[in-house]
């Protein structure tokens, strides 16, 4: 909870209903016995209020229990699971009203069963554990969902950002040069380029924020893009008034939840500076008339607006679902280092539904018929690849137009990223997306992983569908008992 009083509070609620169930008395009996509204009594279960000294004595009479039964914080066997939830990280730092969750209601549903409720999270942490599933990815799982919720589209920033623009009369395409100035005229802040490695730091720390002076500090290894980007943050942070913040990029950890939703709030904020929303829909509806794929010109619309694939990508999953009404759709990030044949999923955001390709913590093959995985494996040194291809999902039945673009990390020794963006193609879709249906873009059948894959021939399998064997094992064996049982029946 938010604090010792609220604990105590909700203790006191818990206990003095379990009085009252034990009792058998409804609220308005209660009520009549000891002359407290029906009213401030549900207050009082609910956590929101808690009694003077006289009417807890008075409660204490009419349910047969002692004063110190009622005011003591110690729970019973069937009660304590509650406590140990309402003390736990989830309600200390998860901000539920997020997700238009109420504490209080919660906590009522909580106490129904806490048993059984207890034993579900107790499950819960149990299979985390077994996936690995640290505190880092719980959290970051949890901003996925805030942002899948609200279909990654904030439209207070977007007009803060749009204020900002016509405010300070910035340029289409800004540059670090105008971004540093702004921070340092507007916002008092120093702003070096620095070695960071001399000091021990990997190569991974772009930037690192020191308050106390509102000194920024940037690692001199970046591109001007890379610059733009943090900077743009930055002006983020002071224009939300967002506290608390992490002072780092890249993560290395955080504090609280609060911290981890506050950088996005700012990256959202940037991305509203460096991608006009306006302008991009105009220029997305004339890419979209085109009744032909050309990667030419998808790599040109993205130059117009950024350098940075990443941003441009990413900044589509804000406007497509809501200039476009393109609900159903995915953005994944994928990296590969040097001399390395494994895949990974670094960053994934799926919009109205669980889309079919996903991220996997299992250490499973992801599909290598993806176009982002077949982009990244043919990257020759220093080239950017774009492609499209429409991707079938065979056990699931659903269709993708994907496009994808691949580079070499330019702050990473060797290692190759790839970016995608997929489009649930459907009767809306494909009214939109003129190119959707061009002959020169491949259709292919693909998997999630090569553990689970149904797709017999395929010719650039990792492993073998151990998992998908598993289960035609299982479906077998069940027939083979029904046959059974038929039989001797």
């Amino acid at each position: 909870m938010a604090s010792d009083s609220d604990f105590i509070k909700t203790v006191f609620g818990l206990k003095m209903k379990q009085f009252r169930q034990k009792k058998g008395f409804s609220l308005q009996d209660l009520a009549t016995l000891t002359g407290v509204s029906k009213s401030y009594l549900n207050e009082i279960e609910n956590g929101k209020k808690y009694p003077k000294h006289d009417k807890i004595s008075q409660l204490a009479t009419s349910l047969h229990c002692t004063y110190d039964d009622l005011v003591s914080t110690k729970l019973d066997k069937s009660l304590a699971p509650i406590a140990e939830i309402i003390q736990s990280d989830f309600f200390k730092e998860i901000p539920l009203d997020l997700f238009g969750i109420n504490k209080n209601n919660l906590i009522s549903i909580i106490s129904e069963a806490p048993k059984k409720v207890t034993a579900f999270i107790n499950t819960l942490i149990e299979i985390a554990k077994n996936y690995n599933l640290s505190k880092e990815r719980f959290y970051f799982a949890v901003i996925r969902s805030f942002q899948e919720l609200y279909d990654n589209y904030f439209p207070e920033i977007e007009e803060k950002a749009k204020d900002y623009i016509l405010d300070n009369k910035l340029s289409e395409k800004p540059s670090s040069v105008e971004f540093r100035q702004i921070l340092e005229r507007q916002f008092q802040y120093e702003i070096r380029s620095l070695d960071l490695e001399q000091y021990g730091a990997s190569g991974k720390l772009r930037s690192l924020f020191i308050p106390e002076k509102k000194l920024l500090l940037l690692n001199e290894l970046l591109d001007e893009d890379q610059k733009i980007f943090i900077l743009a943050k930055e002006i983020g942070f002071n224009i939300l008034n967002i506290n608390p913040r992490p002072n780092t990029y890249s993560w290395l950890d955080f504090t609280s939840f609060e911290e981890l939703l506050s950088n996005y709030y700012a990256a959202y904020f940037a991305g509203c500076l460096l991608i006009r929303k306006e302008t991009l829909t105009q220029k997305l509806s004339s890419f979209f008339e085109n009744q032909e794929w050309k990667p030419a010109l998808f790599e040109n619309l993205t130059e117009e607006f950024t350098n940075s694939p990443e941003t441009f990508y990413y900044r589509l999953t804000n406007i497509l679902p809501q200039e476009f009404g393109i609900k159903d759709l995915f953005y994944l990030c994928f990296t590969k280092k040097k001399n390395s044949d494994k895949i990974q999923i670094l960053k994934e955001l799926h919009l109205n539904q669980q889309q079919a390709p996903h991220a996997n913590a299992t250490s499973e093959h992801y599909c290598r018929r993806w176009i982002a995985v077949k982009n990244m494996s043919n990257l020759k040194e220093n080239e950017k690849l774009t492609d499209a291809q429409i991707s079938h999902y065979k056990d699931t039945g659903l269709t993708y137009l994907v496009i994808s673009t691949s580079q070499k990390n330019p702050f990473s020794d060797g290692t190759n990223r790839s970016y995608c963006i997929g489009i649930l193609l459907n009767s809306a879709s494909l009214k939109k997306i003129k190119f959707a249906k061009s002959d020169q873009i491949k259709t292919v059948n693909v998997g999630v992983t090569c553990e689970f894959c149904s797709i017999s021939d395929c010719e650039v399998r990792q492993a073998p569908p151990l998992r998908l064997e598993k289960e035609i094992f299982n479906e077998n064996m069940k027939k083979s008992i029904q046959q059974i049982r038929k039989q001797m029946l």
